[in-house]
């Protein structure tokens, strides 16, 4: 105004959500301007936002792009503002005065909205910077959070609060779905205040909700109230929530809910705040799917309780078996050299029979017990070593966090396979694996390293930082009952020894001292 002597000037920018031009700063205008919203293309600034070209009018009047605010004003000019090649607003001053500007202002203007444009576009980038920065930390302090979180709900409402906050929205919720149902179900609602009680159950075939689902894409919709919506109906109503973000929450291309954000105004959500979104979809998805593995691991470790002592009792029995079938041996042979059926007497006759029989079906009951433990034969497959070592590694990962022990598993082939029955060699890794986290108390460093050998075959060291074995237990370590531990069996490297050895393998000590304790998996190669 001071440049040009005019009497009123203004700076339009356009909002995003209503595709209009809303006049964000004036002087000398009527009270009617105040928050009066624009088309563009109307009026001579619409004119100018839209085909960002600079226009002069010295007489109003005789304009027919004009649009009338204050009928007091007699000449106009506007000059475009722009971020990068985009027009965004109009620089604009009228004059109550006709032909009040001539080319040579029109010139000027242009050149101080180029550089009104430059200063918004460094504050702008400034700012988003700073936004940037403040979600980047927020997310890695979600991501910190919810990674420490064990339970699939405590990972969801994190998920929700988080996004709440990060987008400054109404509501957000987390629908999880059932992909054996084909629904997705309402697990988590927050506003401001914290969580709100609603359920909510549908088909993803009756929302907008299915199209992100099955597309695995954001999807927006700007005017929620004009769409059938089959989805919070009563409290899109009841909250007058206009927008809403739809972000699928996938890992690894499986589906696993879907993250919604409402806002109660007609709103275009931009890149950077799909980008956001996207984000902490993805972080999510990553924290729901490890609460689940936790939560299997837990499940898993108990069953592994369980098995370990089937397969001790299973041990004792075939141990007690082959016993008794020895001494059994004996007892039949010499009452087969005592010639007994010829006895005169019928009734002795009938009990020597009854003894040969029950003779007979003592040695078939040991037998079976014995022959039970090859019927694990039909168990053995094709299996990739590296397959079994990361599954073995995945079920004690919780027992290595506890113990504050790090592992690392080290490949020298990718594509090894071996002929095995794999829960059997898993188990003997197993066994192998809980023994060095029982030497380190204190945590320490687990090694596995696999690798073929001069003889072609399988190899797999088993290495750990702990105490060592006692020197004196070293030579009898693979004996049943053999433990140095209070709360130990003494069965497990018995047990995996006997695994090894029934797939033509074998498991060695290699080293023991303060320093550690090496162990040596030998197997064929398929």
């Amino acid at each position: 105004m001071g440049v040009f002597g005019a009497s009123s000037a203004s700076i339009c920018m356009l909002n995003a959500d209503s595709d209009k031009l809303l006049i964000e700063v004036e002087k000398g205008l009527s009270k009617e301007s105040k928050g009066f919203e624009l088309p563009m293309g109307v009026g001579i600034t619409g004119w100018v936002a839209m085909y960002g070209e600079p226009f002069l009018s010295g007489d109003v009047t005789k304009e027919e792009k004009y649009f009338c605010l204050d009928e007091r004003i007699k000449s106009e000019m506007a000059a475009p503002l722009t971020e990068g090649e985009r027009t965004v607003g109009a620089l604009n001053v009228d004059s109550m005065t006709l032909e009040a500007f001539d080319e040579d202002d029109l010139r000027l203007l242009v050149l101080m909205a180029k550089e009104a444009s430059r200063v918004l576009g460094n504050m702008w980038m400034i700012q988003q910077l700073r936004r940037k920065a403040d979600q980047l930390q927020t997310l890695v302090l979600v991501g910190q959070d919810m990674a420490g979180t064990r339970k699939v709900d405590g990972v969801l409402e994190s998920i929700t609060r988080e996004a709440l906050l990060l987008l400054n929205c109404r509501l957000s919720a987390f629908f999880l779905y059932d992909a054996d149902n084909d629904y997705l179900r309402l697990q988590s609602l927050q506003n401001e205040q914290g969580l709100v009680p609603y359920e909510e159950n549908l088909k993803p075939a009756d929302s907008i909700l299915g199209t992100s689902l099955r597309g695995h894409r954001q999807v927006q919709t700007r005017d929620l109230l004009r769409t059938e919506e089959h989805h919070f109906v009563s409290l899109i109503r009841q909250e007058n929530l206009h927008s809403m973000l739809v972000t699928p929450v996938v890992y690894e291309d499986e589906p696993i809910g879907l993250l919604s954000l409402y806002v109660d105004r007609k709103h275009r959500f931009n890149d950077d705040e799909r980008l956001i979104v996207r984000a902490l979809a993805d972080l999510g998805a990553i924290a729901v799917q490890n609460a689940r593995l936790y939560g299997r691991v837990f499940s898993t470790e108990e069953s592994m309780r369980k098995s370990e002592r089937l397969t001790t009792l299973g041990t004792l029995a075939a141990e007690i078996a082959h016993e008794i079938r020895n001494p059994l041996m004996v007892v039949r042979l010499l009452f087969d050299s005592l010639e007994l059926d010829h006895n005169s007497d019928e009734s002795k006759n009938k009990d020597i029979s009854i003894i040969r029989e029950k003779l007979n079906h003592l040695d078939q009951i040991a037998g079976r017990i014995l022959d039970f433990g090859k019927s694990r034969e039909s168990f053995r497959r094709n299996y990739s070593l590296q397959e079994i070592l990361k599954d073995a590694s995945l079920l004690v990962r919780l027992k290595l966090e506890q113990s504050q022990v790090s592992l690392s598993v080290n490949q020298a082939e990718s594509n090894l396979m071996v002929f095995v029955d794999k829960g059997q060699i898993q188990q003997a890794l197993l066994n192998l694996i809980l023994n060095a986290l029982g030497a380190m108390p204190n945590g320490g460093g687990l090694r596995i390293e696999s690798s073929v050998n001069s003889d072609n075959r399988a190899e797999v060291l088993v290495s750990d930082t702990g105490t060592g074995i006692p020197e004196d237990l070293r030579a009898q370590i693979f004996d049943s009952f053999l433990t140095a531990r209070t709360d130990g069996t003494g069965l497990g490297l018995t047990i995996s020894k006997r695994i090894l050895r029934s797939h033509d393998g074998d498991l060695e000590l290699v080293k023991s001292d303060e320093l550690g304790t090496v162990f040596k998996l030998t197997l064929p190669i398929s």
